[in-house]
């Protein structure tokens, strides 16, 4: 499943998001200007837009029916080999050049820690546990934490009152998610512990992106097809000192991990870079809000999952608060008719977001 920012050059991030999975590289102002006179995609972006929501919406089933076949370790491996694939294929198809410098390289090892290789492994650990419907939820928090970090992290985006509130409101909207007045009964709290925190990750990324990959002067599909190169050979690494080689490849399981990396984790980059250049961030980034629908609506119908009455009323809770946080002062006549700031500064990106996220979840 991980808000809108103003068309600029910057550095990629993640999923959902996952969101979201989990958000995306988005194109510089000159790219932006120039993209009238671009071929106009075969699909309408409404079309795209729907079909980007269904792949990260039902990315949580994808991983629940993963790890039923497989380690959580190998469901993230997998998936992100598959995505990487998917990228470099694409890369390859538009002569794509990769980033040269090696201050470069270093940060994006880092943004793949941070916005795909932990994430990615904390959802599939939680969803031993924890319903996908659950996991779902718990991504849409993704912009909370990211108003929360953004009054310490980010001092030059001052919070409104009305993003204050938000915050608070979406926070009220976990509680009611996880049964707060019931002493939590019930709930698996380590696995919805690592599904917060996997949500948590993504704001920590996206600002330690706006940092220190804005103006690389490398291409976004570049960048993350680098970062999730870079992500799969962390779990290359990692896959194999906690979990010992498959024996055996259970047919849907497989399927679903390999859907789950070449849509979810792949072709979901690409579809929300184009309606990023297409309709700008503003309108992309609404995919966020229709994540936990389709995940839950996913969750009961497919997989049988129980849902209270809690579990709906607090997520449209989270997605109020979540909106209110992403809510931007309206811009003065005098701020109106300034010239625009310059690609990939940070007066471009609004508290807590950075980058909107590509790989959602």
């Amino acid at each position: 499943m991980s808000a809108p920012c103003e068309p600029r050059a910057t550095a990629p991030a993640s999923a959902p998001p996952p969101p979201v999975p989990p958000v995306p590289p988005v194109a510089s102002a000159t790219a932006s200007a120039a993209a009238p006179a671009a071929r106009r995609p075969a699909l309408d972006w409404r079309i795209r837009f729907a079909g980007l929501s269904l792949i990260w919406g039902f990315s949580f089933l994808l991983i629940k029916v993963g790890t039923e076949g497989y380690a959580p370790f190998q469901v993230t491996f997998g998936r992100l080999l598959a995505g990487t694939a998917v990228l470099v294929a694409a890369m390859a198809m538009r002569r794509e050049r990769l980033p040269r410098s090696a201050r470069t390289w270093g940060h994006l090892t880092v943004a793949a820690l941070l916005l795909n290789a932990l994430p990615f492994s904390l959802f599939s650990y939680a969803e031993l546990t924890i319903p996908s419907t659950l996991a779902g939820i718990c991504n849409a928090t993704s912009p909370l934490w990211g108003m929360a970090l953004s009054v310490v992290a980010l001092s030059e985006d001052r919070p409104t009152r009305r993003r204050v509130a938000g915050l608070g409101v979406g926070f009220l909207g976990v509680l009611t998610v996880l049964g707060a007045w019931q002493g939590f009964s019930g709930l698996d709290l380590p696995g919805t512990g690592m599904a917060l925190l996997a949500s948590f990750c993504y704001p920590v990324g996206w600002i330690y992106v706006r940092r220190t990959l804005a103006g690389t002067g490398s291409s976004t599909l570049a960048l993350t097809g680098s970062q999730l190169c870079l992500a799969t050979v962390q779990l290359a690494v990692v896959t194999p000192l906690f979990t010992s080689a498959p024996t055996s490849f259970p047919l849907l399981p497989t399927l679903s991990v390999l859907a789950l990396g070449a849509l979810g984790t792949g072709l979901a980059v690409l579809l929300q870079y184009g309606l990023v250049q297409e309709v700008g961030p503003t309108t992309a980034q609404m995919v966020t809000y229709f994540i936990p629908v389709i995940a839950t609506a996913a969750g009961v119908a497919l997989l049988g999952e129980q849902l209270s009455w809690n579990t709906p009323v607090g997520a449209l809770v989270v997605l109020v608060g979540a909106a209110l946080t992403q809510s931007r002062p309206r811009r003065s006549a005098a701020a109106a008719q300034a010239p625009p700031p310059v690609p990939g500064s940070p007066s471009n990106e609004p508290a807590g977001r950075g980058p909107v996220r590509l790989s959602r979840n």
